[in-house]
């Protein structure tokens, strides 16, 4: 039987990375301002994280809502919070900016330089993009960056699957598809079944009333993981 889905999990807390680590977690992305869409948590809590819990961290470098960096000074700001990060024992950095519904590479280069040891998820600016296609050959020119996290369209989960094959086939093996937002038991058992996709993340699906500011919990996690298996 197949071990079904890897899942990784959004913590903002030590509580919450404790709790999804208990609940079988393999990975964590790690944000502050989760109603936001998640940006950049205080390196402290990072470090705090790292001493609780032994899952990988993916830690989200944005500093503001929306996916565009509109001047020098947040931009100096996320390439000093990259450098910070790219001297701990992080697994990663989640990163993504757009300008003009493409890809702002001179804000990605210049953040992936300042931590260039570490690995790189793009995140939800993917689905703002105009061409998907044409992003993901970009994106493959950038060798740090091994995962993107993405909707995969907004339709029903045969829809979403649809597209999220298409994206696994033209990010051709150096990129990782990683389905994120929204995502929720139906949706980890629809995704078992997309015979390409072998991870999943997951935030509100696995906090007390499905809400941004609920606090993840072990067994909504142990729920997600059975249907990340397969099971009901």
């Amino acid at each position: 039987m197949s071990s079904g889905l890897m899942l990784e999990v959004i913590a903002c807390s030590v509580e919450d990375a404790i709790e999804a680590a208990r609940g079988g977690a393999r990975r964590l992305e790690v944000v502050r301002d989760l109603h936001r869409g998640g940006l950049t948590p205080p390196i402290e809590l990072v470090r705090q994280i790292r001493r609780e819990v032994p899952l990988p961290l993916r830690v989200m470098v944005r500093e503001s809502d929306g996916f565009a960096c509109d001047s020098e000074d947040e931009r100096r700001t996320l390439v000093d919070a990259a450098s910070v990060l790219g001297a701990l024992p992080v697994d990663g950095i989640v990163v993504g900016w757009t300008r003009a519904d493409q890809i702002d590479e001179d804000t990605l280069s210049r953040v992936l330089q300042a931590a260039p040891a570490v690995r790189a998820t793009f995140h939800h600016a993917f689905d703002a993009l105009r061409d998907p296609q044409a992003a993901l050959q970009i994106l493959t020119r950038y060798s740090q960056i091994d995962r993107v996290l993405t909707r995969g369209g907004t339709g029903d989960w045969p829809s979403r699957c649809a597209i999220l094959t298409r994206y696994v086939q033209w990010a051709g093996p150096a990129i990782t598809i990683l389905p994120g937002g929204g995502v929720t038991r139906e949706g980890l058992r629809a995704l078992v079944g997309c015979g390409p996709i072998t991870e999943a993340h997951v935030g509100r699906a696995a906090r007390y009333r499905y809400a941004v500011d609920g606090r993840v919990a072990a067994e909504l996690v142990k729920e997600l993981l059975r249907a990340a298996r397969g099971g009901c």
